[in-house]
């Protein structure tokens, strides 16, 4: 019986989306919490613990009264929002199964001049993410554990195609909060300060990118040349290339359609699109919708760790955002380089925080609930805002409990520990210093001499 709850609760918030209703978004948010509360001893060690502090910290605040009925209902349905957000773009990965050139991507991907795999794998990723979330991490993750079981590439070569290919894939992913308008980082961010906006973020942001993409360049040419020599060459574009680029051209203008005749954003347009272009096609293909029902459901439950750290960490954040000061920052950003010294602090801390277990979103959730006040006292929230961007791009390389890391764990095999910091680890210490003279030199020294 608990099987169902999932599916309905994605189901009630993509509805909840369309009518724009608080009240059934919350319901989904209790569904939610119902089945992870039946799943607990099934979730892994993190996921449980954090959905349970999640439920403490919120059920302690709302019996003292420190959280208003808006603030609880407005927790379980950010909630809801977010462990929707992974089961609906989870659901490409029913369409890899179908279609031999996803199966084959790597393949497509690793062609080319050997020097500028890392760059493709990066912008790929980035491209495709931007639409579809955390659907590029299902599609590059688990065509690439399918290839190598198929191939029989086992010991160090196995471990050099997961380091080269799931990392670049995991970085390309995290470079979404610095340049796509769909990213939850730059929703939060622009929600609390409406005054921002996606295209005043976005100069900075592609800044930011192209330096995170020359680190990363330099430090895994060398392991995706050897790479490219074990792909397999391609003769032809493989069968059902064409059926799947139509399946791909009709998701594009579907969610096209939704954002330009609602009021939708492209995020929820694409919540809303692939899992019905999804469902649709299996239907069609398997003849079977009982069939396919059955696999959208399994495939859902299979995520049901990630979706428990989405759904706990976005209750929490607004939970916490709820009982802070409202004159918690006052007077502590004052001139040009006290506001600069305020942004290096929310950015170090974001992949500070991650490292020991608080994913960036929690942490984002509760910096961007902050800065209504520094804007109240005059502060420029713009320094501060590209910061927290860019070291939420950071986080999420960063954080071993973070649902990205955790995926391309479970589908490469590969411990959290060692995706986190044995192969993120010095890029994002090489990184830091690189990106912090690039703000200091936008927002310290550039007005001085202007």
């Amino acid at each position: 019986m608990s099987r169902v709850l999932v599916p309905a609760a994605v189901f009630l918030e993509l509805l909840a989306l369309c009518l724009s209703s608080i009240a059934l978004s919350a319901f989904a948010g209790v569904l939610f919490v119902f089945y992870f509360a039946l799943a607990l001893r099934r979730l892994q060690s993190y996921s449980r613990y954090l959905f349970l502090i999640s439920l403490v910290v919120i059920g302690y605040l709302g019996f003292i009264r420190q959280l208003a009925a808006e603030d609880l209902v407005r927790a379980a349905s950010n909630a809801a929002f977010y462990a929707a957000f992974l089961g609906s773009l989870g659901m490409m990965q029913c369409l890899v199964r179908r279609f031999e050139v996803l199966q084959r991507i790597h393949d497509v991907l690793l062609g080319g001049r050997p020097a500028l795999l890392y760059p493709k794998y990066a912008v790929v990723s980035c491209g495709v993410a931007s639409v579809l979330s955390f659907g590029v991490m299902n599609l590059l993750c688990g065509t690439l554990s399918e290839t190598l079981r198929q191939r029989g590439i086992t010991g160090a070569s196995r471990l050099r195609w997961l380091r080269s290919v799931l990392i670049s894939t995991l970085r390309g992913f995290a470079l979404v909060p610095l340049v796509a308008p769909t990213s939850v980082a730059v929703a939060i961010i622009t929600r609390e300060v409406p005054s921002l906006s996606w295209s005043g973020l976005l100069p900075y942001g592609i800044g930011s990118a192209v330096l995170l993409i020359l680190v990363g360049w330099g430090l895994e040419h060398k392991r995706f040349r050897r790479v490219s020599g074990e792909r397999e060459p391609l003769e032809a574009w493989p069968a059902g290339s064409g059926r799947l680029l139509l399946l791909v051209l009709i998701i594009f203008a579907a969610m096209g359609l939704l954002v330009q005749l609602t009021e939708l954003k492209v995020s929820v347009a694409a919540m809303l699109t692939v899992p019905v272009v999804t469902l649709l096609y299996m239907f069609w293909h398997d003849r079977s919708p009982a069939k396919a029902v059955r696999e959208a459901t399994d495939n859902m439950l299979g995520m049901s760790n990630e979706m428990s750290i989405f759904a706990g960490s976005a209750g929490l954040g607004v939970a916490l955002v709820a009982v802070i000061p409202a004159d918690a920052l006052a007077g502590m950003a004052t001139g040009e380089l006290g506001v600069f010294l305020l942004a290096v602090c929310g950015l170090l801390m974001m992949p500070m925080l991650s490292a020991i277990g608080i994913i960036p979103i929690t942490v984002l959730s509760v910096q961007a609930g902050l800065m209504p006040q520094l804007v109240a006292e005059g502060v420029n929230p713009l320094p501060i805002a590209v910061a927290l961007v860019i070291g939420f791009s950071l986080a999420m390389m960063l954080s071993p409990f973070g649902p990205a890391v955790m995926l391309l764990s479970r589908f490469g095999q590969v411990s959290r520990w060692v995706v986190a910091f044995g192969w993120n680890g010095a890029f994002v210490l090489l990184s830091i210093p690189l990106l912090l003279l690039m703000l200091w030199g936008i927002f310290v020294v550039a007005p001085a001499t202007g």
